[in-house]
């Protein structure tokens, strides 16, 4: 309610805005999820002793900084015993709220952080820094903007927690089932209609959601099981929905945390990022409808039964209201006003007609039921941006991301010098030692964001890798948007990544399959979003947004992008018009990758590749039934 109606009616001062947020996401998550008993004390309502104590104590820590903020300004760099007592009480307790929200491995990292924050001094070479003692650590994470109160706090507490509660509230009122209704009468009538179905619906679903897990629980409960109905594998149905809802947190309007973080970093409009990251989303789901295509002919599956699929006319004719909140949200947004106004007009809008739709009605149980699922929402993402303000804090305090980035790009140029032989075989302009040293660049960030996201969220992995690694990526010319966007996508793709891939196990658990075999198949179906950052990474004309846009050069860039998308999901399925060998699926791949590159000559070597492959199988394909007659 807080945060609903400050968002129509004026935000408080920042400083109080997010020390209440913090003290309430971080005091609610000790109640609701309480710790041992035998450690704690005796259980009171279901909730430790201690933990009632807990939630109090860094309530007060939390309230502190606002309460002496004016005070600040004639001691900063000097805390005095107040000021390091309550700064370590708001540290350690962060570190513990975030471990019972998300487990052990986000604390863990921050540790390590800190660490390196007290000791790096003793370190040798390129990471080394002057160091910092404990004191001067509280100081600049806890008493200024550059720590647990810097700029992930305020982009949750402003941003993220309103457009997370109207994914709730629209969905609750029908609009999130409209969109699956939609999907079914678009896609479901075609072969291996429902995993078309479940891609078409996730991308619908996602842009009001923002959330891979809650596009998967909600979607994939419908389409899940009629995946496995038509003949889909258990893990194949689960993979197909948590790969689809993973571009949730990539398709506008409603993107997730970390988009709002990352128009806070780069300092541009909510619009600017929307219309940058239109064409990309698409290029990921597209990735994952060319994977559900082919296995569905390689697999001789039909499609849904028309007499299972809703109407258009009708479904149209019942939910078209429950598209207007969103419509007017939209509508904020591109008229210029600030995002968290755009939610309140669109949470108000999805009160307003859920009461008053006869059809779906939203009662006040619902809304509090909404409400509450909202806040349960904030709570993993609140102590995330809290946690994580704390490594960027470190990194400002240490310089340790100038110090990557170095590193990164040392490292891309004198293994790019090995391929120098390789460059001068090639025809002019097909490849230069700066866009291979560009191309390892990006691929070492790639691995680095992959190999995180294992075990921390993409809003927290955004976080630190915006500081560490973007840097590194922008000293080769990239532009801050792209470089950004680089990132994020690559951190969305290990939401996918076993053994920490929460979306797939969710998914398996609906599927009944096995988590870890589903999780890879997510990973293979979400390969082809792993193409697409690098195009706009060498080609930021995709983004459309950036100076220098010429819509020319923005079709040739998509075109083939889209046919590397292609290639590369027909060659991890193996089947095109008949199965393909290994041997044919080679030549797909290096297609793929020739095509991420604005030149030409380079996709047209891709396109050379892939002829002839078609070709042959295509060949082989109309052989089939002949060779099955005379059999």
């Amino acid at each position: 309610m807080f945060h609903y109606y400050t968002a129509g009616f004026g935000i408080v001062t920042e400083h109080w805005h997010k020390a209440i947020h913090l003290a309430a996401v971080l005091s609610l998550i000790y109640l609701i999820f309480p710790g041992p008993s035998r450690l704690l004390g005796p259980r009171i309502y279901g909730v430790p002793l201690l933990d009632w104590l807990l939630a109090p104590t860094i309530i007060a820590a939390s309230i502190y900084l606002p309460v002496v903020f004016d005070e600040l300004t004639f001691r900063i760099g000097m805390p005095n015993t107040t000021d390091v007592t309550m700064g370590t009480i708001m540290v350690v307790l962060t570190l513990e709220a975030a471990r019972r929200a998300m487990g052990p491995v986000l604390p863990g990292i921050v540790v390590i952080f800190i660490l390196y924050a007290l000791f790096g001094h003793r370190i040798d070479g390129v990471l080394s820094h002057p160091g910092a003692d404990w004191n001067g650590l509280i100081n600049h994470v806890y008493l200024t903007q550059e720590g647990i109160f810097g700029i992930p706090a305020k982009v949750v507490s402003t941003f993220v927690f309103h457009f997370v509660l109207f994914g709730v509230i629209a969905t609750r009122m029908g609009l999130g089932q409209f969109f699956i209704d939609l999907a079914s009468v678009i896609a479901g009538r075609y072969p291996g209609g429902p995993a078309k179905v479940a891609v078409v619906s996730s991308a619908m679903f996602g842009s009001i959601s923002g959330s891979s897990i809650a596009n998967t629980v909600t979607t994939g409960s419908l389409t899940i099981p009629a995946m496995k109905k038509i003949g889909y594998r258990a893990h194949f149905a689960g993979g197909v929905e948590a790969a689809a809802s993973a571009g949730g947190q990539i398709t506008p309007p409603i993107m997730g945390a970390a988009a709002f973080v990352m128009i806070e970093f780069l300092e541009i409009p909510l619009t600017t990022l929307l219309l940058a990251a239109a064409v990309p989303a698409f290029m990921h789901f597209l990735g994952v409808f060319v994977q559900v295509h082919f296995e569905a002919k390689r697999l001789g599956l039909r499609g849904m039964d028309p007499a299972d699929l809703p109407r258009l006319w009708p479904t149209v004719a019942h939910g078209w209201p429950t598209v207007i909140p969103l419509v007017i949200l939209v509508w904020t947004i591109v008229a210029g006003y600030t995002p968290y106004l755009a939610a309140f007009y669109g949470i108000t809008a999805c009160i307003v007609i859920g009461f008053l739709n006869p059809r779906n009605r939203l009662t006040l149980t619902d809304l509090w039921f909404a409400f509450e699922t909202g806040a349960r929402y904030a709570l993993a993402v609140g102590a995330a941006a809290a946690a994580v303000g704390i490594v960027v804090g470190v990194i400002t305090l240490t310089g340790a991301g100038f110090r990557v980035g170095f590193i990164v790009t040392q490292a891309a140029a004198r293994t790019a010098e090995s391929f120098a032989p390789l460059i001068a075989l090639l025809p002019d302009g097909t490849l230069t030692m700066q866009g291979v040293t560009l191309f390892l660049t990006l691929v070492f960030v790639a691995l680095v964001c992959v190999a995180m996201g294992a075990g921390i969220p993409t809003t927290a992995l955004y976080i630190v890798l915006a500081a560490i690694a973007a840097p590194a990526v922008m000293q080769l010319g990239v532009p801050p948007l792209a470089a950004h966007l680089f990132i994020l996508y690559f951190g969305i793709l290990a939401d996918l990544t076993p053994p920490v891939c929460v979306s797939a196990y969710a998914a398996a658990g609906i599927a009944g399959a096995n988590p870890f075999r589903t999780g890879l198949t997510a990973f293979r179906l979400g390969l082809g979003k792993a193409i697409v950052p690098f195009v706009f990474a060498y080609a930021p004309v995709m983004l459309v947004v950036l100076p220098g846009f010429e819509f020319g050069e923005f079709v040739m860039v998509a075109l083939s992008c889209a046919a590397g998308v292609s290639a590369l999901g027909i060659a991890l399925t193996g089947f095109l018009f008949a199965p393909l060998s290994w041997l044919g699926r080679l030549p797909l791949i290096a297609a793929s990758l020739l095509m991420i590159s604005p030149s030409l000559n380079a996709t047209l070597i891709g396109l050379a590749l892939v002829m002839p492959v078609v070709l042959v199988n295509w060949f082989a394909a109309r052989r089939r039934p002949v060779q099955a007659l005379s059999g």
